[in-house]
């Protein structure tokens, strides 16, 4: 139950940004995909920082969780059986 309660006050705050900038919503599709981009990247930023931070490799982490969490996880293939 408390994600769902965290994604309703997440939507309440983007919300109250939009009506702040004078975004209608629901926003033109363009407006609202790449800013659904935009969160998705800006998700990445802290652990980025912080395996910068600490010294570990972030370019393997962009190429692995990073690349999942922006793109999804791509979806299996089935075996072929020809």
């Amino acid at each position: 139950m408390k994600p769902y309660l965290i994604s309703l006050a997440a939507g309440l705050l983007v919300g109250v940004v939009y009506s702040l900038l004078g975004v209608k919503s629901p926003a033109p599709p363009t407006i609202a995909l790449i800013g659904l981009l935009g969160i998705l990247v800006g998700e990445q930023v802290v652990p980025v920082a912080k395996r910068l931070f600490a010294g570990h490799d972030v370019v393997a982490y962009l190429h692995t969780d990073c690349a999942e969490q922006i793109l999804g996880v791509p979806a299996k293939q089935p075996d072929d059986q020809a």
